[in-house]
Formats: structure tokens, sequence, C-alpha cells
């Protein structure tokens, strides 16, 4: 299978499912099997999935793309060796990064449940082609990615934690903060963006926020 034909809901459903690291090879640029050039494809995608693990409090680099072409054995044998030693020193998944399981477990379903609206905007407002790797890393790295990302992603992240949170019961605001790992004027900006769209709702005799 073509590597550009990986989505990013499939790495997603690997973490959910306990994978500590997801291992994505490609053919190496310029020479594509399916003269698509779906690996730059799956370059997008991968440095996207490791901007979102990074987002929800996870290790990017538990997310590992490399070119390796089917006569290259030994190569591929040291990508994977080495890659299952940096996984050994992150740890398990979650706990590696101080998560519980469960706060684990809404962050990736948080990101899931974004895939859709993040397929819409990757196309209409993110997507780029470039003909060489170095340009896509650049692109990534540059505030005109960061800025795009902080405008279309990261606001409907937080409110997609927020409201899988709520949904198991009514929390206050620092409660919220604390569990997901947010600056507490973050949370409340959300809470309020939330309420005026009528997703969330302050129960005034608990002193809680709850779904609305």
């Amino acid at each position: 299978m073509c590597s550009g034909r990986v989505d990013l809901s499939f790495v997603l459903r690997a973490f959910t499912n306990g994978a500590d690291g997801v291992y994505v090879g490609g053919c190496w640029p310029g020479e594509c099997h399916y003269v698509t050039e779906g690996n730059y494809d799956a370059l997008f995608n991968m440095h996207l999935g490791r901007k979102l693990l990074e987002q929800v409090g996870l290790n990017p680099k538990r997310l590992r793309l490399e070119w390796t072409a089917s006569s290259e054995g030994t190569r591929y044998a040291e990508v994977m060796n080495d890659f299952g030693k940096q996984l050994k020193e992150f740890g398990p998944l979650g706990k590696g990064e101080g998560l519980d399981e469960s706060v684990l477990q809404l962050k990736l379903e948080a990101v899931t449940k974004l895939i859709p609206y993040l397929k819409l905007v990757e196309r209409e407002r993110l997507r780029v082609r470039f003909d060489k790797q170095e340009k896509y890393d650049a692109y990534f790295a540059s505030d005109e990615f960061r800025r795009l990302f902080d405008e279309l992603v990261v606001d409907k992240l937080a409110i997609s934690q927020i409201m899988l949170l709520l949904n198991a019961e009514p929390l206050p605001a620092r409660d919220i903060a604390q569990r997901l790992g947010l600056k507490p004027a973050d949370v409340s900006r959300y809470l309020n963006r939330s309420s005026e769209r009528g997703l969330i709702r302050f129960d005034e005799e608990l002193k809680r926020y709850a779904l609305g």
C-alpha cells in the first residue's frame, strides 16, 4: 500500500489500542512506485500528526516516518531497532508523558473526533505541495504554519477535550484545566466561547460546568 494512503485515523487507532509508537515506511522521494508522489502526502500527514500529538501532550517522536526501499532490508532492521530503543526510553504511551490512562484515552478520542474537520481545513487551508522534503520540514517549522494551526486547530481541539470530559460529569473550571493540562485562562476562554454557542452551561447550583 502506498504510504500516502496512511490516514491519520489509522495512526490514532493504533495509539488508542495501546501502541507506544507508530512507524510508517515509504518509498524514497522521487522513487514513488505509483508515480503519484504519495510519499509526499505521507510526509505532510506525518508532520501534521506529530503536531497533533504534541498539542495533546504526547511525544511527537512516537510517530515516525522513514524512507526505505524494498531492497534495503538492513536499513529497515536498523531503523526498527533504533525506534524500539527510543520507545523504551519514552516509556509506555501516556505514562511516559505523565498522563493518566483515562486522560490519555480522552485526548486521543478528542483528536479522532476532529479528523473529519481536519481533512476539510487541511485541503482548503493547510495543504501545500513541495518537491523536496526539506521544504516540508521548513513549512511545518514556520511561523506561517504555527499561525494557521493555532487559528484552525488549537481551540477546536481543546474544546473537543473539554466536551468529552464534561460528558462524564460536571466540573469546575479549575478541575478541567488541571485534568487536561491546560492553562486556566485558556480554559475560561474556551468555556465562555462554548457557552455562547450553547454547547456548555454553568450550573449555578453545583457551581460547575456541564454540557448544554
